[in-house]
């Protein structure tokens, strides 16, 4: 853990869980800290702390596990002509870095090995965030340590969201409402318009679905995958299936839709693109079968026509096509606010724009 050699700062006393008690029962920590010797003194009111982290050191435990320990230094100034006291004490936390919005990130590969160790280290260390006057803690841990999650659960530590290797839990540290951000709130699914010279649109037959849309011909579809762009993802999820090479045009239209699957968000980006090949290799696992389809029979489909959503996006990407239309170019820009390279998606500013002017 990276420490500074001496962070300094002043908290009042009712956030210091050690004032109050008897001195004699602070020279030794029933969470397996060491207390150093202090003087006390009790006359006086609205004394204040401060405390100094001075030091930072590994040890390695019996089960040969190394954890952070930090020595503190505390300073009660006295008021009305009272002595200050001042004592120390050292603290095993856990390795963290700061983010950037004045929480902490634990280290998951760090972890004590123990789990009671893991319980002791854990309480300590959010004793010692809440002193430093820190606000979301974010604990990552890995499928393989599982056993760890109760005990976090236990400690107040709530679920965010969870990936196929581990687990994310958060802490609020501060009174009232949590400001964290929550899990993310949509899954991103792609539509690929394909026609090629003949007028003919790609199309395939699910192996799986719902029992409404049996003898549908539909156009390939498929989730963007993580950290994939919209036009790459398309693209992408037409090879899979039909086997076709394409070329990105545009987004032409988008659906928004809620409560979709496990509660969640859906965004469907329907997209133009430009076939490059011709010979189709159909995806056994998913698809049962794929064709060129002239436009007309594609649209007549009863289907496609006794459903609204259906039968207008199939109008907007006819319009498309006799450039009554224009969708959305996508392009690749980096904003100072993060220092990214991010897509954005735009319709034509200018006349002469040539991205608007057909397939």
């Amino acid at each position: 853990m990276e420490l500074k050699l001496f962070d300094s700062k002043s908290v009042s006393v009712s956030d210091v869980d050690l004032v109050g008690r008897p001195c004699s029962s602070m020279l030794s920590n029933s969470r397996g800290g060491r207390i150093f010797p202090w003087f006390c003194s009790h006359r006086g009111v609205s004394p204040k702390v401060s405390y100094s982290n001075t030091s930072s050191k590994a040890i390695q435990s019996a089960g040969q596990e190394k954890l952070g320990v930090e020595t503190f230094s505390y300073r009660f100034n006295g008021t009305n002509g009272t002595r200050s006291t001042l004592f120390s004490r050292e603290m095993r936390v856990l390795d963290a870095i700061d983010d950037e919005y004045g929480g902490v990130v634990v280290d998951p590969q760090r972890l004590p090995v123990n789990p009671s160790s893991f319980a002791t280290v854990l309480h300590s260390s959010l004793s010692h965030w809440k002193m430093q006057g820190k606000k979301g803690v974010w604990l990552k841990l890995p499928a393989e340590r599982s056993e760890l999650v109760p005990i976090a659960v236990k400690e107040g530590f709530q679920y965010h969201h969870a990936e196929r290797g581990y687990v994310m839990l958060t802490y609020w540290i501060p009174e009232g409402p949590c400001m964290l951000p929550s899990n993310a709130s949509h899954h991103v699914g792609v539509g690929g318009f394909v026609i090629n010279d003949n007028n003919e649109v790609l199309v395939v037959q699910e192996k799986h679905y719902a029992p409404a849309l049996v003898g549908l011909w539909k156009i390939p579809t498929g989730f963007i995958l993580e950290a994939e762009e919209i036009s790459t993802g398309v693209v992408r999820e037409i090879k899979e299936e039909t086997g076709i090479d394409t070329e990105f045009v545009e987004v032409i239209a988008f659906r928004h839709a809620h409560n979709v699957a496990f509660e969640k968000s859906d965004l469907f980006f329907v997209c133009m693109l430009r076939p490059l090949s011709t010979q189709i290799a159909v995806d056994d696992i998913e698809i049962q079968a794929a064709k060129w389809m002239p436009l007309d029979e594609f649209v007549e489909q009863p289907l496609i026509q006794g459903d609204c959503m259906f039968k207008k996006i199939i109008d907007i990407c006819i319009a498309r096509l006799g450039k009554r239309y224009c969708g959305l170019s996508a392009q690749q820009l980096v904003s100072k606010f993060d220092g990214k390279l991010s897509s954005l998606y735009y319709n034509v500013t200018e006349a002469q724009d040539l991205n608007c002017q057909g397939l």
